[in-house]
């Protein structure tokens, strides 16, 4: 038989399952709550739906905005300048990720490592120890970083190498200054300032033409 009401009374409303009575969520992407002590280069690797390029500094992650059309030519002409000349014991990538800690895991533009890194096509990233050389090409959004974070960082971490590529002259041609490692300050020591022709034997032997005129080629 079915109950009847009861006088005077309404029945009581069917209890709906939990997660039906959740609050809707509110539209458009959220991301999760940062943990108290910063993100580790394990949540980089591991947290979904994360943009292309996120970076792990000092436990934030870093969203890259998009880039100008200079600073994607330019890094393609260091890259073919690299490729030219690379002995076979290193290998030049674009925009990998770099563990240099737990909390840290920039992502240079190029760098060069040792070829027996290079172990299987789904690396996501490169472990420091590996790196010979970090070249940032500086964009108006990652200035600071460029100029000042990630050289500090890199060099703490014995990158022997770094360079700073910046846009200077009326035809916006990149200037590249050149760093080695100094061992006993452990920190980088400018060995050039390069205009129009960036040749140097550190890591291995290198001669680009970087005139405005090279970068048209691409």
């Amino acid at each position: 038989m079915t109950a009847e009401p009861i006088a005077g009374h309404e029945p009581e409303p069917e209890r709906q399952p939990e997660a039906e009575r959740q609050p809707a969520r509110e539209p458009g992407r959220r991301w999760p709550m940062p943990p108290l002590d910063g993100y580790t280069v394990d949540d980089l690797f591991t947290l979904p739906d994360l943009p292309p390029h996120t970076e792990l500094i000092d436990g934030s992650l870093v969203f890259v905005s998009p880039q100008r059309d200079y600073h994607s030519i330019v890094i393609d002409l260091l890259l073919a300048g690299l490729r030219s000349s690379v002995p076979k014991t290193l290998k030049v990538r674009r925009e990998m990720a770099v563990v240099l800690d737990r909390k840290n895991a920039p992502e240079p533009d190029i760098c060069v490592v040792n070829a027996h890194a290079v172990t299987e096509r789904s690396l996501t990233r490169y472990a420091v120890e590996n790196v010979q050389l970090a070249v940032e090409v500086v964009s108006p959004e990652s200035e600071a970083r460029d100029h000042d974070t990630k050289p500090h960082k890199y060099a703490a971490a014995r990158i022997p190498n770094f360079w700073l590529v910046d846009q200077a002259g009326a035809d916006e041609h990149p200037v590249v200054r050149v760093y080695e490692l100094d061992p006993v300050t452990k920190a980088y020591a400018l060995t050039g300032i390069h205009h129009n022709r960036l040749k140097v034997s550190v890591p291995f032997d290198i001669d680009i033409d970087i005139t405005s005129e090279a970068l048209d080629e691409f």
